[in-house]
């Protein structure tokens, strides 16, 4: 698979050298230039289907860019849209002439409306909402036509603004209700001071959004003119600007070098909002949650740096840094103090990134479930902390406790890495083919797992939902086809069957001048089952279907734009699993008990309850009808509310070696309380643990593994 696309990739670059952007872009000062004539380059060259650049490509670029830009309909006016319909069949030409005078044009135009609408909110919150006018809002932003003037604009934000500060309104009634109920002394607001409070709320909240749009320079803007270009292509196909690089890196990583703590900006300040367990910042202990970063100053500097007013990315850029250097912050504590406080920079690994595993005893049985949220990796360094050698990790540490039977629960994870896919599914099986990739115009070539040893050979169970995607599909469509384990979950799977390379654009260029260009996440590639099917659009179907709160919403690759199409090529040549007995049956059995649960008849009923809501479009602002429509949906939902008073017998505990952990870290601790506690409360782990007990091993076929007689031995 490296190979091939290797050998594509090495003839676009020793294209690329006698191209344009190498030799005539060298002293060219405009960068957005370089990165549309680089990134189209790029795309026709590198992408499995790639598209025509004609006219047709132009419209649904202009109509997608224009909707990323306003999709409220609250800044472009109709004469606005007339103006950038004149290169709605030219962006394709301005794509190839290196052209950017369309972005320039929406770009100013934007910032020329953001500002009048700064001018405008802040004239429609000076005056008092009246909550008794029957008048009400459409919040089918698609539909709706762009204003045609100034007065037809102001009366868009003035309803918009209404909606947000009647929910506000409801609120506070609400509270000095109950807060009348319980204190016989409290004083009583008028429904006129109420409804100032609400506007005052709702005048902070656009303060902030504002405050944020001002922190966005115009080449975030051209990052999203550029994306609008490359999603085109298909879903997943995205350009990264060098800091959105830089967090991509860290979620597939779940390893970051900096302070250890999540940051927000707030008004002009950057405040702490999480210190991350074991990170340097937690363990100088000296930094706490609410505190305000005034100042930073780096180990060879003389003179710290405020950071205040700052765009909260540049302050991050600061304040992170290489393992093993120091930084200084200059914090403001929640008491108003100023402390200067020294942290040295470390490797901090996001502990909710990881897998983590529980046991729990059914009849005198012990199970094991491991949850893994993406199949993470280095992307520098494959050999380092990933999912497969963390999942590999903790089987072996289950299997200490004596497991009998063991769920992996792929809820929501959305993939990651392909390679530990492939080496997480040999745990399972014999050698033998796990997925099979197919690059444009070439045979698939088949991953296969190659070590004959079996980790685990005992009961297996999988967990999904809609929104279990890519790697985590193709895990659980190697394990159903070689009928190794048995699905549960949605319907269906997300239904993304498509390998994504990301290529650092620097790379292409033989020199420099622009600084960082970022990267372009590129699909190359699609992948397909052992079967020959495609997970693509049809994602893996579940062995049990189970509903869940996805169920009637549209969330998967078929619902998104621009997705590549269903195929199917040859099967693999694989061997069915023959450990079990009775596979099947089991499957049947456990349909017949989902059947009769009326913890999963509620659960249906409730997204059939969810789905209807969502469909919902126009809203009251008439005080006295939003207060009747949310008190009947109040009533409405309160026969939803045993789904989450729904409790198992279960009780699911942490392994011997994070018990340790957890009796130095009270963060740890409070984390896998609640991840136990959502265990012992969750219907589908239930079931999974159920389908455990009934599945029976065929003992003569276990008996073959020698790694699995040597761990019992």
């Amino acid at each position: 698979m490296k190979k091939s696309f290797l050998i594509v990739m090495l003839t676009v670059i020793v294209s690329a050298a006698s191209c344009s952007f190498t030799s005539k872009f060298e002293n060219d000062p405009d960068k957005d230039r370089l990165l549309i004539d680089l990134i189209s380059y790029v795309l026709s060259k590198g992408h499995y289907d790639a598209k025509d650049i004609n006219d047709d490509f132009s419209k649904e670029v202009f109509t997608d860019y224009i909707e990323a830009l306003d999709p409220l309909k609250r800044y472009f006016y109709k004469s606005d849209i007339e103006d950038f319909k004149k290169f709605e069949n030219l962006i394709d030409d301005q794509i190839r002439d290196k052209d950017i005078t369309f972005f320039n044009l929406t770009y100013e135009r934007l910032q020329k409306r953001m500002t009048e609408a700064r001018v405008l909110y802040k004239e429609i919150l000076e005056k008092p909402f009246n909550f008794d006018k029957d008048e009400s809002i459409d919040t089918n932003y698609e539909g709706l036509s762009y204003a045609e003037n100034k007065a037809e604009m102001k009366n868009r934000w003035r309803l918009q603004l209404k909606f947000n500060a009647l929910s506000s309104y409801y609120d506070k009634v609400d509270e000095q209700i109950d807060s009348i109920t319980k204190n016989d002394s409290y004083v009583r607001k008028t429904a006129m001071v109420l409804e100032e409070e609400s506007r005052e709320i709702t005048k902070t909240s656009l303060k902030e959004y504002f405050e944020f749009a001002d922190d966005l320079q115009r080449k975030d803007w051209f990052s999203i003119y550029i994306n609008s270009i490359v999603e085109e292509f298909d879903p997943h196909t995205y350009y990264f600007a060098p800091q959105d690089k830089d967090r991509f890196d860290i979620a597939m990583s779940g390893k970051l070098e900096g302070i250890g703590a999540r940051l927000q900006k707030k008004n002009d300040n950057v405040k702490i909002i999480e210190i991350i367990s074991g990170g340097p910042a937690w363990r100088g202990n000296k930094v706490e949650v609410g505190d305000l970063i005034m100042k930073v100053k780096q180990e060879e500097e003389v003179e710290p740096v405020s950071i205040v007013g700052m765009r909260l990315d540049d302050a991050v850029s600061l304040i992170k840094g290489p393992k093993g250097t120091k930084v200084t912050l200059t914090v403001k504590k929640v008491d108003g103090t100023l402390e200067n406080i020294e942290i040295v920079r470390d490797v901090v690994e996001l502990e909710e990134t990881y897998a983590k595993s529980s046991v729990v005893k059914k009849n005198d049985k012990t199970y094991g479930i491991i949850n893994l949220p993406k199949f993470y990796f280095n992307m520098e360094d494959y050999n380092q902390r990933n999912a497969a050698k963390d999942v590999k990790q903790e089987i072996i540490r289950l299997k200490e406790q004596d497991m009998q039977g063991l769920v992996i629960d792929l809820r929501d994870n959305g993939g990651g890495s392909l390679q530990t896919v492939v080496d997480i599914a040999g745990l399972f099986i014999d050698k033998g083919p796990i997925v099979q990739v197919k690059t444009k115009g070439e045979s698939p070539e088949v991953l296969s797992d190659r070590d004959r040893n079996i980790l685990w050979d005992g009961p297996l169970v999988i967990l999904v939902n809609e929104l279990s995607a890519s790697a985590s599909e193709i895990l659980a469509a190697a394990m159903q086809d070689y009928k190794r384990a048995i699905i549960i979950g949605s319907k269906q799977t997300y239904g993304k069957g498509t390998v994504q390379n990301v290529m650092d654009l620097n790379r292409w260029m033989r020199s420099n001048d622009f600084g960082d260009l970022g990267a372009l996440k590129l699909t190359t590639q699609k992948f397909y089952r052992v079967n020959g099917g495609s997970t693509q659009l049809e994602g893996v179907k579940s062995d049990v279907v189970v509903p869940d709160r996805y169920s009637y919403i549209d969330i998967g690759e078929k619902d998104q734009e621009n997705p590549l199409p269903w195929d199917k090529i040859p099967a693999a040549d694989y061997t069915i699993w023959d450990g079990y007995i009775d596979f099947d049956q089991t499957i049947s059995n456990s349909k017949a008990r989902m059947a009769k649960n009326e913890q999963l008849r509620l659960i249906n009923e409730n997204a059939k309850w969810v789905r209807e809501k969502r469909d919902i479009d126009v809203y009251s602002l008439n005080y006295q009808k939003y207060k009747t429509n949310i008190e009947l949906n109040e009533k409405q939902a309160k026969r939803f509310e045993a789904i989450n008073d729904y409790q198992t017998n279960y009780s699911f505990e942490s392994l011997p070696y994070e018990m340790e952990l957890i009796k130095k870290d009270t963060v740890l601790s409070e984390k896998r309380k609640r991840w136990h506690k959502s265990l012992s409360k969750d219907v589908y782990v239930e079931e999974a643990l159920s389908v455990l007990e009934d599945m029976k091993i065929n003992n003569i076929r276990r008996s073959k593994n020698p790694l699995s007689v040597k761990l019992k031995n």
